[in-house]
């Protein structure tokens, strides 16, 4: 993103953009803690003049919390430490290290009657109480992700930046790299940006990765373990697989007078590879509602999204105010709208609070289905993750900052998340009319950082 050396730079928090490279299971957690971690650094006035001191580090570490009710929990410590040498370039380092566990939506309806499940490595089975919805409790993981960003000055009006990225956990590793161009122009009032960047992932799910719907085997159905596990086997993909993502984006930031500002740019990004949630499944029922089979889930293996993002930001006499609209499309016909705010005021020059309101919504993908019907064919895609189906989400946050002696400076925030899907328009047949099958998600973030 661009960053203008004008007056609001000395109050108002930069504008960060944070790609999360995680695998499809973690994808919607990790994303949730990036978007909550994306406002601890280099988010105050403080943090913005000490960068610009030549040959001056600084530091940032932060401890968050993620939980979600009767669902995940996560905990993630970030650092980052900056520096600038004086010559008009400068060094990000970031290093993250998250701890996940829990219980994960698996894409089974609830039933009548309990429900057996095999876990993911094929070693087990976990049972799901009647009416209740099937959660898979195999869900622990530790990510460690690094990542660091050069940026140089070429002249007053150039300035290029490129870096590096990687993140390992148990089952996928991704790897990155970026760069980008500005250009400013009309007394540095307005700058153009471009950017790219490359990503390569590799998956390794536990158990191998299933067999594109193919049928769940269940140890009670056999008579002996060779049985099951020659079964089991047969649902099963050998190696690892890949996916590979480009990213293009093209931004303006226009200084619209001492107070005012405004960004907009477009995204373009391309995915290809493996695009399936290996840990996800659907259940496939007869008429009355009454599961027939579980069967693993199925995505395209290519996938185009474009983004479109425009933000305003305000110097007031008391504090700084900025909103956003963001509209994400792609060739799955999933579309989503995003509307962000934030106001800061400050109680005095040490202290301030700021508000936070975010509402999202989104329509579900061309494949999603939250069941599938035991009389008519499989098809060839299919998911009932709620993550690409039909739904809205709120989120309201509060963070407070104060500034202590020496420059150094604490920050708190809680956050409020609610996620609400919706049925994209499924006839739901007999008993499942009985159970909520898209149950309100809620969680809760709180994180604590120091800045010196």
């Amino acid at each position: 993103m661009t960053n203008n050396n004008n007056k609001l730079d000395s109050i108002a928090p930069q504008s960060l953009q944070v790609t999360a490279q995680v695998k499809p299971q973690t994808k919607h957690i990790a994303s949730a803690l990036a978007l909550a971690s994306c406002g601890l650094f280099v988010s105050s006035g403080h943090a913005t003049e000490l960068a610009k001191n030549a040959d001056d580090w600084k530091v940032d570490a932060a401890l968050m919390y993620y939980g979600e009710q009767d669902r995940v929990q996560a905990v993630e410590a970030i650092g980052t430490a900056q520096k600038n040498f004086g010559d008009d370039s400068v060094l990000d380092l970031k290093l993250v290290v998250d701890s996940l566990t829990g219980a994960s939506a698996s894409g089974a309806v609830a039933q009548s009657d309990s429900q057996t499940f095999t876990r993911p490595s094929g070693n087990g089975q976990y049972k799901v109480a009647a009416g209740e919805t099937p959660l898979d409790d195999t869900f622990h993981d530790t990510r460690v992700q690094g990542s660091a960003n050069w940026s140089q000055a070429l002249n007053s009006d150039w300035k290029v930046n490129g870096g590096v990225y990687g993140s390992k956990e148990f089952d996928y590793m991704s790897m990155g790299i970026n760069a980008g161009v500005e250009r400013g122009f009309n007394k540095d009032n307005t700058t153009l940006f471009l950017g790219t960047a490359y990503s390569f992932d590799v998956v390794d799910p536990v158990g191998g990765r299933p067999v594109a719907l193919s049928s769940m085997a269940i140890r009670d159905n056999f008579t002996s373990d060779e049985a099951y596990r020659t079964a089991f086997d047969a649902t099963r993909q050998t190696g690892s697989d890949d996916k590979q993502t480009v990213d293009l984006m093209l931004g303006i930031t226009q200084v619209l007078n001492q107070r005012w500002l405004l960004q907009a740019n477009y995204g373009l990004s391309s995915v290809s590879g493996y695009l399936t949630d290996p840990y996800k499944v659907l259940s496939v029922v007869d008429n009355n509602g009454t599961t027939e089979d579980i069967v693993y889930e199925n995505r395209p293996d290519s996938r185009l999204k474009h983004s479109f993002y425009v933000m305003t930001k305000g110097a007031l006499d008391s504090g700084v105010v900025d909103f956003s609209y963001r509209y994400n499309t792609d060739d799955w016909d999933l579309t989503s709208h995003t509307l962000e705010t934030h106001y800061r005021y400050y109680f005095s020059g040490s202290f301030y609070g700021q508000l936070h309101l975010r509402y999202y919504q989104q329509s579900a993908v061309n494949f999603y289905q939250p069941f599938l019907l035991a009389d008519t064919p499989l098809p060839e895609f299919a998911s009932a993750d709620y993550r690409i189906g039909d739904m809205s989400a709120y989120t309201i946050g509060v963070k407070f900052g104060h500034r202590l002696s020496g420059g150094h400076e604490m920050t708190y925030r809680l956050e409020y998340y609610q996620q609400d899907p919706k049925n994209n328009g499924t006839t739901i047949p007999g008993e499942l009319q009985n159970y909520d099958l898209f149950p309100t998600q809620k969680a809760i973030t709180a994180q604590f950082s120091y800045s010196f």
